[in-house]
């Protein structure tokens, strides 16, 4: 049964992923690709590691490490970027026959 879970999660870690990449080449603008790949993949990689997990139990020390600096460092760093690219002077894509706020 817990090989079938950590299977099963490392499938939807792997579809996450995809969607976070998916989201990288569909999205109109910096930002929203910036959204899409970090909350993807880092549920994604969540996904993994929880399946990585389940099949070598023995490793969650360091799955649970490895887990909670890409909950640290993901939203920062995509932030961080996100700002950056704001005060560049990138501003963020608007649909046609919208008004700019």
């Amino acid at each position: 049964m817990m090989t079938f879970l950590g299977n099963l999660l490392l499938l939807v870690g792997g579809l996450f992923c995809l969607l976070g990449a998916l989201g990288l080449v569909r999205m109109p603008d910096v930002y929203n690709r910036i959204q899409a790949g970090t909350k993807a993949v880092t549920m994604g990689s969540l996904c993994i590691l929880a399946g990585v997990g389940l099949l070598y139990p023995t490793w969650w020390p360091k799955l649970v490490a490895v887990a909670l600096f890409i909950l640290l460092t993901n939203p920062v760093g995509s932030s961080a970027i996100a700002r950056a690219l704001y005060r560049s002077g990138i501003r963020p894509w608007h649909k046609a026959g919208e008004e700019e706020s």
